[in-house]
């Protein structure tokens, strides 16, 4: 009785199978007020747009595995987790979870906290139970950190644990500052202060008929990277 009872208890230890994909990815989209509604809209239904487009789907499943992990992170002043990690391994399965992302009603909230973001990112990846080739962030905003520790510090946290972050940055109005919002050059502090890691990037966004398009080929580089030996 005894050596059936450790037996099953050294069974019950053995750790679940992870579940190996090609690519883990965290979308941290920007939903501080520095965007109005209707940018909002358009931000997330650039998302949407992206995960219903042959070009993406195409690119998701063309890995050695086959299959990439994702979730959709918002943040401002706190990032919430809006939908889980989703194993996207088919048409299917990208379709619905763009559906998802479409469901989610839009909101807002103050200030922005790219480093919180950061932080939380790097916690949704190392809390999953999933084994990639790679892990990225990506971070889509409108505005440079204006809450919350050092965003430097953030992405050398990120960095360390070999996660490469690339970065979206939004500049409506290139003219100038507005509302007190907007900084001057986003792109270049975004270059500087935020994107790192193996070939890390930024798409800058300059007009919003653009950022569905843009959305789209930034997915599609992120993800197309796999093939690329070191």
């Amino acid at each position: 009785g005894l050596a059936i009872a450790a037996f099953a208890a050294a069974g019950a230890a053995v750790p679940q199978a992870r579940i190996r994909v090609d690519l883990e990815l965290v979308l941290a989209v920007d939903i501080s007020r520095s965007m109005d509604f209707d940018e909002h809209t358009l931000q997330r239904n650039g998302y949407v747009e992206a995960f219903r487009h042959d070009q993406v789907i195409n690119a998701l499943l063309s890995g050695p595995e086959g299959r990439i992990a994702v979730t959709y992170m918002e943040w401002a002043n706190d990032a919430r987790q809006v939908i889980p990690w989703t194993i996207i391994d088919s048409k299917e399965a990208a379709h619905d979870f763009a559906d998802r992302i479409a469901a989610e009603p839009v909101y807002s909230e103050r200030r922005t906290s790219i480093s919180g973001a950061l932080y939380e990112a790097v916690n949704l990846i190392e809390g999953n139970d999933i084994v990639s080739h790679r892990q990225v962030i990506d971070v889509s905003g409108d505005g440079a950190n204006n809450s919350g520790p050092p965003v430097e510090e953030s992405r050398d946290f990120a960095l360390k644990r070999d996660i490469t972050i690339n970065g979206l940055p939004i500049l409506l109005n290139a003219n100038g500052p507005r509302q007190g919002y907007d900084i001057d050059h986003l792109d270049r502090y975004y270059k500087h202060c935020v994107i790192g890691g193996e070939g890390a990037f930024i798409a800058p966004v300059y007009d919003l008929k653009h950022l569905a398009a843009t959305i789209r080929k930034k997915l599609v580089l992120e993800i197309a990277r796999l093939e690329v030996e070191p």
